[in-house]
């Protein structure tokens, strides 16, 4: 392989060349650290880069390799983190001034599992602060700069905003985000990646600093829905550490991602999810329909009357703003100068919630969502529009007259599926006339991921789009 394909390159391929000998892992690890070294100080993806410990575990990849102690294929991969998630001995920020000396005593149980399955962490990556927001934005450690425009800085997409623009831009190849409302989707929307949102429970958040412990949904962020579901099989499954993990995955998914797709019945929403939607996102989406009926996946646009009850439901009391102001409120009180003007509003907006109203919100979402599993029963996925528009340029965004309602949008098609306990795949599907990428939404019911991304894998195998990559050259 050359350099930029190198950088672009899947897991599965990276772990092809180790395994024949023609890379070893300290030889990947160090490529990818020069490449940080020679494009972040522009992208702004990394909160912290850690050299010395990720050529230590390339080394000892390398060291169990020869002496044929073979892991899998993350074995002597470099991975990030975004920086929500513990790491022994370095600092857990959230994205927070309020956080720069909370230092990690252990690691988060994904991380664990990362390395344990012989993979080489590079770094922890920047993101909104405490994940609250869709846009990317971070004023106070800056907004990583979404590589598909090198002229321009547009949104990156939030929260996870550094693990998208790494995993983007080729300094890593793949990373951890989270994802409570759309927080990996997002941000695989705007930077043309593969961003997987598991059902809430899937994998494990212990060691996770949390924005809302009710929604809060660990995700992957790659080049390949092979390399998601290559991800999930190692993260998914029962925590001790954490009592929502309850559903083991069962059929390993990456035996089933090849399967045959007959029978499957896909769904064009007619309501909720165009609100507002770019034309020329419409039109790459919709373009998608006869993509899926060349692969024998029944198609067909479907009336769901339960969306007109979720549009309504969104309107009421933001159960994620009483959670985030529960959590911080001290500090708010305390401290108010250190949040970022685009995080502490909408965090003050669960102040004045009261308990009962509270409570009666958490009911009527347990019941909507009791209420929209039978809705499905006439399709087995439904397919959107991630978000409504491509990347938009921060300066436009980034106004207090436009941000909020901005961010709003972001989130509007993702955070749907976290509310509704759904599972969700988002990959890219075309591009603008400016040349930015289209995120295709796949939304799938709890604990359907192997059919989900079978499904995604189908449709990524039969395009290009996944194989587009930014000239990241420009940012050197």
């Amino acid at each position: 392989m050359n350099h930029d394909e190198l950088a672009f390159a899947s897991i599965t391929e990276l772990a092809g060349e180790i395994r024949a000998g023609a890379l070893g892992p300290v030889e990947l690890t160090q490529f990818f650290l020069e490449r940080i070294q020679a494009f972040d100080d522009r992208l702004n993806a990394f909160m912290i880069v850690t050299p010395d410990r990720a050529l230590a575990s390339a080394r000892a990849a390398a060291a169990a390799l020869a002496g044929g102690v073979d892991l899998g294929p993350l074995q002597g991969i470099p991975l990030a983190v975004k920086d929500l998630f513990d790491v022994a001995g370095l600092p857990t920020t959230g994205g927070s001034i309020l956080l720069r000396d909370n230092t990690a005593a252990i690691h988060a149980t994904v991380v664990r599992r990362l390395l344990g399955a012989g993979a080489a962490l590079v770094g922890k990556t920047h993101m909104v602060e405490f994940a609250f927001g869709g846009t990317g934005v971070n004023h106070h450690y800056g907004t990583p700069w979404n590589p598909w425009d090198a002229d321009i800085q547009r949104l990156p997409g939030g929260s996870s905003s550094g693990s998208g623009v790494a995993v983007a831009a080729g300094l890593v190849p793949a990373a951890l985000g989270t994802d409570t409302g759309g927080s990996v989707r997002i941000p695989a929307s705007f930077c043309g990646l593969v961003g997987l949102k598991p059902t809430f429970g899937r994998i494990s958040n212990a060691g996770v600093l949390p924005l809302d412990s009710t929604l809060d949904s660990t995700g992957t962020l790659t080049h390949t829905v092979e390399d998601a579901a290559l991800l999930f099989s190692i993260l998914a499954g029962p925590d001790n550490r954490d009592p929502d993990t309850l559903v083991p995955v069962g059929v390993p998914v990456l035996d089933e991602l090849e399967a045959d797709l007959t029978g499957l019945r896909l769904g064009f929403p007619r309501e909720y999810f165009w609100d507002e939607v770019d034309p020329q996102v419409e039109a790459a989406v919709r373009a998608t329909a006869q993509v899926f009926a060349d692969l024998d996946v029944y198609v067909d646009e479907v009336s769901l009357s339960i969306l007109d009850d979720l549009a309504h439901m969104r309107r009421g009391v933001n159960l994620t703003a009483v959670e985030a102001y529960l959590r911080w409120r001290e500090a708010l009180t305390s401290r108010p100068g250190e949040f970022d003007p685009a995080v502490a509003p909408r965090m003050l907006a669960g102040q004045d919630i009261l308990a009962t109203d509270y409570l009666q919100q958490q009911r009527a979402w347990a019941t909507l969502r009791q209420r929209a599993l039978p809705a499905l029963d006439n399709v087995d996925f439904l397919v959107t529009p991630t978000t409504p528009f491509a990347a938009p340029p921060v300066d436009d965004v980034d106004v207090d007259d436009v941000f909020f309602q901005v961010n709003a949008l972001c989130l509007r098609n993702t955070a749907a599926v976290n509310q509704l306990g759904w599972c969700a795949v988002s990959l890219p599907c075309g591009f603008t006339d400016d040349e930015l990428p289209v995120g295709l939404q796949l939304i799938g019911r709890p604990w359907d991921e192997l059919r989900l991304l079978r499904l995604a894998h189908a449709f990524e195998q039969a395009t290009q789009w996944t194989r587009q990559q930014p000239d990241v050259d420009l940012f050197a």
